[in-house]
């Protein structure tokens, strides 16, 4: 069975750190662009960050850019997002998004929780 699922989320205080996981299993994640998304309660799930099939290239959302990094191991078929100086807003469900040509493939998502 194809799918992704995310691990790493939980808890954590303001100003600190997170690093999520997705793994892919039942097909090769080198041959997709990856993306992070979150969705917060009320809000429209927005792109956090992306990552080319390489890893060569990578962009952020200006809200967390200089604070996350995406990051992609095609040996372990994972892809990652280190989270640093977490803030409360970054509170939201985050998934990830393997996307090739018209196939889109989602993640079942994982919390996180910025709150002191």
């Amino acid at each position: 069975q194809e799918q992704l699922v995310e691990s790493g989320g939980g808890l954590v205080q303001p100003g600190g750190s997170l690093r999520l996981s997705c793994a892919a299993s039942g097909f090769t994640l080198s041959n997709y662009d990856m993306n992070w998304y979150r969705q917060a309660p009320g809000k429209e799930r927005e792109l956090v960050g992306a990552i080319n099939t390489i890893g060569g290239s990578t962009n952020y959302a200006d809200s967390v850019k200089g604070r996350f990094t995406i990051s992609r191991d095609n040996t372990k078929n994972a892809v990652y997002l280190q989270m640093n100086s977490l803030r409360p807003e970054d509170t939201a469900v985050y998934y990830c998004n393997a996307r090739w040509l018209t196939v889109s493939r989602w993640g079942q998502g994982t919390q996180v929780t910025v709150s002191s």
